[in-house]
This record gives C-alpha cells, structure tokens and sequence, in this order.
C-alpha cells in the first residue's frame, strides 16, 4: 500500500470490465436508465451533448473525460433535435464492437470510448459516497491513452488480460481522482488528501494503522494545534480524526475477514486491537455483527 488512495481502490478491487466505440451523426439522442455500475467516457474527436440527471447539461469535445463514480441515469445526444431512443445499460452492458446513432451513412460526427467497471468488494459506497456525481475533465490525454489501451484490451483474448484490465481500470481511477478535490468535492477522502496538512495525518493513519494514535500526535503531524486540526479534519473529511481512524481500520478488517486472511487473533493485532475480545466488541458495535459471524456470512 503506497498512499490512501491506492489503499482505498486497492481495498474496492475493481474488475468485470467492458468497453465499446461509439459514434453518432445527424439527428440522435440516447436514454440511458439509471445503471449504478461507474463507468467512463472519453471523446476521440467530434462533440456531442450530455445530460446526467441531477447535473447541468455540458458539451463534450475530443480530449474531454467523464467519469460516473455510480452511473444515473443519462442522455447524451448531437446538436440536431431528435427524440431519445430508451436503452437499458443492464441489457447492453456486455455488449461489444461499435455502436453507430443516428446517421449510418458518412463520417461520424463526434468518436468516443465508453466502457463501465465494477467494485468486487461490497464497500463501493466508501469511495462513491465521497465523489462528484459527475466527473468532467479537459484535455485529459493520459486519461484518453488509458481507455484507448482499455478498448484493445477488451477486445482482444491475450494471455494476461485480465490482470491488466484490472490494471488499468485502477491506474484511470487514479488518474481522474487526482483532478479532482477542493470545494466542489464532497467531505471525505479526497478533499482530506486535497489539503496538506490533513493529508499528513491521514497518510501516517493509513500508513500504520495498528499504532495507537491519538489526536495530539496526528494533530503534529499535520503541524497544526490539536483544536485547530481536530476542527478542520472534521469539517474536510466530514468525521472526526479518531472516527475516520476506526472507520478504516473496520475496512480492513472486513477485508481480511471475507478473505479469510488470518484468526481474528491475528487480524484484530493487524487493526490495531490488542486482544480479540476487545476487537471483537469494536467490530461488533460498529457492524452490527460481532466477526466471526460477519467472516461466515461473506
């Protein structure tokens, strides 16, 4: 584990990936249901609009990258009127090859790659609940590189492929997260990570999550007073210092349980408890199950 942040996508284990070619020209509009699943976007050349519920409309041209940490519901369409064709993306989800809207005849007005992924753990919610719901960049080229890279990818039956799928679906998270923190995030990880002094405490936590930490030591880490730090931690990550500690160590324990790495003997040293009774009890209170309950159940 490098960082919090390739701790958390390491923890949600992205995999079950697809990706297609899109192209549309004259008059088309596509609906797209609400799917839940993130998925992407990126536009090789053209420009074509795109309203995701809940947000304002944008225009997307070649460069642009959308990410959609849980997928509402959508339309993307040209410039020229037409009525949305209704599509369900659980029925057209593992569909491959190329999809032409609206004009079949001629060159294509706007070229885009767009693919979705899903989370292998069920604590998705720990990552999608701290996003935008939208995710819109320009001139994104390296994020470009990687879908291109996804697209051969997936279309391809070459040894490894898998395993580099999963690859770059965690290197293009990594890529879009970064571009995205401050304000218009929503408290939690990544505008924690944003500011650098949170950041400091935060990478220390992640770092040795086992040690028992108090406010006073991360709160010197991050060179601010222990009132000052407790306050902005709060109101940037959105819980106080100690909480998001004991919300990560639960994480990893959940992790290791489903996994079944370890006696809880041994995992409740690992998360920083020093008996598993008094894990127990933690892990009880917080999940609503006492471990090895929640172990069996996963």
């Amino acid at each position: 584990m490098l960082d919090p942040l390739s701790d958390v996508i390491a923890l949600l284990r992205p995999s079950t990936i697809f990706s297609k070619g899109i192209s549309g020209a004259g008059a088309w509009a596509v609906r797209y249901s609400d799917f839940g699943h993130p998925s992407f976007c990126t536009v090789l050349e053209g420009s074509c609009r795109l309203a995701v519920d809940g947000q304002e409309a944008v225009t997307l041209e070649a460069g642009d990258f959308i990410l959609l940490p849980a997928t509402p519901g959508f339309t993307m369409s040209g410039f020229v009127p037409a009525e949305p064709a209704l599509l369900d993306p659980h029925a057209t989800a593992g569909m491959a090859g190329e999809v032409r809207h609206g004009r079949a005849e001629g060159p294509p007005e706007v070229r885009m790659i767009g693919g979705y992924f899903a989370f292998a753990s069920p604590e998705a919610g720990l990552l999608v609940s701290q996003l935008p719901a939208m995710i819109h960049l320009r001139g994104a080229e390296r994020l470009t590189a990687l879908v291109a890279m996804l697209r051969e990818e997936t279309g391809a039956e070459r040894p490894g492929r898998d395993l580099l799928l999963t690859r770059l679906v965690e290197i293009l998270l990594v890529e879009a997260l970064r571009a995205v923190g401050g304000e218009a995030t929503p408290p939690g990880l990544l505008r924690g990570l944003a500011d650098p002094r949170l950041a400091a405490a935060i990478r220390r936590m992640h770092a040795e999550p086992a040690r028992a930490w108090t406010t006073a030591e991360l709160a010197k880490a991050a060179a601010l007073s222990r009132s000052a730090f407790f306050e902005r931690f709060a109101r940037t990550v959105g819980v106080p210092p100690m909480e998001y500690l004991l919300g990560w160590r639960m994480n990893l324990a959940k992790d290791l349980l489903r996994r079944g790495a370890g006696r809880i003997e041994e995992i409740a040293l690992t998360v920083g408890y020093g008996s598993a009774s008094a894990f127990s009890t933690a892990f009880a209170r917080q999940v609503g199950m006492p471990p090895k309950r929640f172990a069996a159940m996963a």
